[in-house]
């Protein structure tokens, strides 16, 4: 290659620092150059759903400036017509900065900024590069990264939720209501402490997870309210410093509008910049929903266990094989990678909470990890509430003879001996019965404590699945 031929793969740039040579076919300009050279940590960029906020926030700003007066028409519509390709998705690789960057994530604003204004001259007719549309007089006018990226964190993570996450445990929600009704009527073992305790319908257990389930909806829902609150028109340090009393307001509108979700300017300017509670009570709400799937997702494992020495309570799907050297062997893959999920999601929530605790005076400086791992937990969890959903409680079966089985030999129904015999004679059967490997059915009327009839009625197992005293005609 020649130096001819090497040069013309790149295109020089300026910002206040000086020249930077940029690729040729890149939007992004020199701000963003500097950051990709000089961030080379992770390798982990922002996620669609970051970079489809960072463009709802510019169209918006674009669009609240113009009305104002501080745009002209022209290059406002440049501006917004880039922008809805940004939030289209269809500049992604034009957003190339590291997660880890500037705790302000200037980095980010700078990079949505340039791809945004030399794509804009490019639809005015505009060289690329030629500030035609400037990155900071136009697409940042009235704005600082210090209002813009919470503005965006908010977004995203409110879309996130509302439109992946709570979508997703509604479906895993009708799913295990679908099993609830479908195992109503089997009978089975319950368990405490992973012993044998007094049965229960595997219906009435499958409607504690739905319940769970429920719940978490409701505790995201309740815990999310915050981020409807944004920082937009705080400037640098939530003065507002160089934007229109006016625009906050009408740039929440515009947001709104876009994204179908009701956004409004923050309460209190220098809080929205300076903490960023909203996240860190938001993702704690997911956290509480990660340990609740995990725990059904612990308890299905557990009452699938087998195919012959475990309970076997539930059949579990064949979604694939399970071992690379035992023949046949089956393992609950779905529901261990909600396990996983379950790990990375407290993981993320440390990160979080800690840079959410770690504000300075006037500005929190942990703002891009506190938005990747958010949107990293919000949109695993979603995905894992539909898989776990759809391809695992959804093809579940009770294994009927096991649990009837299981539920007949169970020591703990004594515990319905208690109201007809007493405590002691009860215990007394209990222990009979595991020491000479009989029922408790059976040893109850050898001893001569209940005749046939007597213990058809008091030892149904099915009838103590309800509320009542057995035997009792009152």
């Amino acid at each position: 290659m020649t130096d001819d031929d090497a040069d013309a793969e790149f295109r020089t740039e300026r910002d206040s620092l000086g020249e930077m040579r940029v690729p040729a076919d890149a939007y992004w300009g020199a701000q963003t150059q500097r950051a990709v050279e000089n961030f080379p940590i992770s390798g982990i960029t922002f996620s669609r759903r970051f970079v489809r906020a960072l463009g709802v926030v510019k169209r918006a700003a674009a669009r609240a400036n113009a009305d104002l007066g501080h745009l002209e028409a022209d290059r406002a519509e440049a501006i917004v017509a880039a922008a809805d390709e940004v939030i289209a998705g269809e500049h992604d690789d034009q957003f190339p900065v590291d997660v880890f960057q500037t705790g302000s994530g200037t980095s980010s604003n700078m990079n949505a900024n340039e791809v945004i204004a030399n794509r804009a001259a490019e639809i005015m007719g505009e060289e690329v590069g030629s500030r035609a549309v400037h990155p900071n007089d136009h697409v940042n006018f009235g704005q600082s990264s210090n209002d813009v990226i919470p503005t965006a964190m908010h977004v995203a993570a409110l879309e996130a939720v509302e439109k992946d996450l709570l979508p997703a445990l509604e479906t895993l929600r009708d799913e295990l209501a679908a099993k609830e009704d479908e195992f109503d009527g089997v009978v089975k073992t319950g368990r405490t402490h992973l012993q044998d305790a007094t049965p229960v319908r595997l219906g009435q257990e499958f409607s504690g997870y739905r319940t769970q389930v429920e719940k978490g909806v409701e505790r995201v829902e309740d815990a999310t309210a915050r981020l409807s609150e944004l920082a937009l028109g705080g400037t640098a340090v939530g003065t507002g410093l160089n934007t229109d009393p006016e625009f906050p307001e009408r740039a929440a509108e515009y947001i709104s509008e876009e994204t179908g979700l009701s956004f409004r300017e923050a309460d209190n300017h220098f809080e929205a910049q300076a903490a960023h509670d909203a996240m860190s009570e938001a993702h704690g709400a997911l956290r509480v929903v990660a340990g609740s799937l995990n725990k059904i997702a612990n308890d299905l494992r557990l009452l699938a266990s087998g195919p012959r020495n475990g309970l076997g309570e539930i059949d579990q799907p064949e979604n694939q094989p399970g071992s690379s050297i035992m023949p046949g062997k089956i393992n609950p893959v779905v529901a261990e990678a909600v396990n996983q999920v379950h790990k990375q999601v407290i993981g993320n929530d440390a990160a979080v909470s800690a840079g959410a605790a770690e504000g300075q005076i006037d500005l929190n400086l942990y703002k891009p990890v506190i938005a990747h791992n958010f949107l990293q937990s919000a949109g695993t969890l979603a995905s894992a509430s539909e898989v776990f959903g759809e391809r695992f409680v959804a093809k579940l079966e009770a294994d009927r003879e096991t649990c009837e089985r299981q539920v007949e030999r169970s020591m703990a129904l004594a515990t319905a001996l208690n109201p007809a015999i007493g405590y002691d004679k009860a215990s007394e059967v209990a222990k009979a019965a595991l020491k000479e490997g009989k029922t408790v059915r059976e040893i109850a009327v050898q001893r001569g404590y209940l005749d046939e009839d007597e213990a058809d009625e008091v030892l149904d197992p099915a009838a103590m699945t309800d509320p009542g005293i057995l035997g009792d005609e009152d």
